[in-house]
Parts: C-alpha cells; structure tokens; sequence
C-alpha cells in the first residue's frame, strides 16, 4: 500500500480553524451548525477524523483527532451531534440528505445548484435512471408532498424494509427526496418531502456541469486551504478524473497553485 501523503503542519492548522477543529470554536448550537455549514460550504454529518473534509460530529468535538465511539447511544458528543442534525432538518435552512454513496451530507443554499448539476436528476430522466420501487415512492410524494415513514411504505407499496430504504436512498442521492422532520414519540420516525419544496429556487437554477465541478472544487479547497491526490473525490463523491478537471479549472484562473500532480493549494493562502 502506498503511505498516506502528509499534510503539513500548517495546513492543519489553517483547517482546524476553518473545519471547527479548535475548542473555542466547536458547534454546540444549531445556529452554529448552520453557520459553520455556510462557511465551509458542504459538510459530513457524523464522520470523525478518519475521514477528509468538514463535519459536524467533528465540530461538535471541537478537537482534531475526533474518533467516533462503538457505542455512539452512550457518547455524548455523538448524541449533541445527531441531535443538532435533527434540529438543522426541521429548520430547513441547509439541505441534508444522503447524497453520493450514502454519505448524510450537508450543503449550503449557496452550493445546493452546483450539486444538483452533478448528481440530481431531471424528471425526463427519472424513468430511465430510477428502480421502480423508487418511482413508486416518487409518485406517492409528489400527490401527497409529505408523509412519515411508515405511511409512505403502505401508501407506496413497498413494504420490504430493506428495498424501501434501498428505494429512498436512491432518491436521495438524486436530490430528489429529503427528510424534514424526526420525531420520536409516540415512536421514531422520519417524515419525507420532496425537495424541491425546501429549496425550490436552488434546485430549478440551471448550471452547466463542468461549472458546477469548478465550483465545488473551489468551495472545498477554500476551506481545507490544500488538497491531496484523490481527497476531493472522497471527500464529495465526484470521480477522481472529474475532481482533477475541476482543480486543474482553478489553477488556470489563478485561484489555486498545483504544487504537484494532485496536491492544489490556495494560491493566496494565509496559515
């Protein structure tokens, strides 16, 4: 296996303040999170350290090495984290979903068009692109624009959990479906909404792809100052080659300084 690349010292630096990394600057409200999201422009839910990029179990912690425990129901800072996410979800000031490869994600309004022209789809390309359990859900959501969980698995008709939950995320990805409620009496429960009915501007703003790509690559190096080979791609879901494309596109306008293949730097950056 190839050794991990070593990011400098000051670049951890830099990212410790920008990612809530530090103490005095760790999450412990929604207000924060949603500022903290708006900052860096797309965040993880409840990733730790072990993973690149921002998120918010690791703000909450407000230190560097943030590992998330086995036993997360008895951790403190997971529960803070998952309960401020649950509070973000019916504020519906930033969008959450689980996008690319099943990761909860966060984004900004400011981001959201940008993600849509990668992963979202049209609907001349739904029949095509969606599984049937997935149309079926789609179909119910749109007569009925809001429905809990169970509900929307009768209503829909598929029942199997397991290919429910399949079918959902399927939505979710496609920046179709977000949750915008959780309730935990009389039993837990998610209730889910079209997304477009959240944020109907952002997601009806036509970007062209290759801008979109640009325009995250940029809102994530922003934020991490450096960017190691295959980070970016990890860390939102793009493919390597398409995540290149977009760090090369900075460094023709300037913004950004290849240092190395795949290592991109700020090109004004102040650690």
């Amino acid at each position: 296996m190839r050794p991990k690349p070593e990011i400098p010292p000051e670049i951890e630096d830099y990212r410790d303040r920008r990612w809530r990394r530090e103490g005095a600057r760790q999450v412990s409200t929604a207000l924060e999170a949603e500022r903290f999201i708006e900052q860096v422009g797309f965040a993880s839910c409840l990733t730790d350290s072990r993973r690149p990029g921002p998120s918010l179990y690791v703000a909450v912690c407000g230190r560097r090495d943030a590992v998330m425990p086995r036993n997360v129901q008895k951790d403190e800072e997971a529960s803070a984290a998952w309960l401020l996410k649950d509070d973000i979800i019916r504020r519906a000031n930033v969008y959450y979903a689980k996008l690319s490869r099943g990761k909860a994600m966060f984004i900004a309004p400011r981001m959201i068009p940008h993600f849509n022209a990668i992963w979202g789809l049209r609907r001349s390309e739904e029949k095509a692109a969606l599984s049937r359990n997935a149309q079926k859900i789609l179909k119910v959501l749109r007569k009925e624009w809001e429905m809990a969980t169970a509900d929307l698995k009768t209503d829909s008709g598929v029942t199997d959990r397991k290919a429910f939950y399949a079918a959902l995320d399927e939505l979710q990805a496609a920046m179709l479906v977000v949750p915008e409620g959780v309730y935990y009496e009389p039993k837990f429960t998610y209730i889910w909404t079209l997304s477009v009915s959240r944020f109907p501007d952002a997601l009806t703003t036509r970007i062209k792809r290759d801008v979109a790509v640009k325009e995250i690559a940029r809102c994530f190096l922003s934020s991490a100052g450096l960017t190691i080979p295959g980070e970016l791609a990890r860390v939102t879901g793009l493919s390597r080659p398409e995540a290149g494309r977009g760090n090369r596109a900075l460094v023709k306008e300037g913004f950004a300084l290849m240092l190395s293949p795949g290592w991109y730097q700020l090109s004004d950056l102040q650690p």
